[in-house]
């Protein structure tokens, strides 16, 4: 059987390693965020815009 490389490693680099997966999988669930608050959603019926003008204000 082949030793688990983690094992190699120093304490620093097996620290790193932790540490950029984790950053990596926050990218991930950020972006993910982003994608899903960027479409509108249909059957909320909230509007799309911001402040929208009364139609008395043209």
């Amino acid at each position: 059987m082949s030793e688990d490389p983690r094992k190699n490693m120093s304490h620093a680099e097996a620290r790193a390693e932790r540490l950029a997966a984790k950053l990596r999988e926050n990218l991930r669930r950020r972006k993910a965020q982003a994608r899903a608050a960027s479409v509108p959603a249909a059957d909320s019926g909230a509007p799309t815009q911001g402040l929208s003008k009364r139609p008395d204000e043209s």
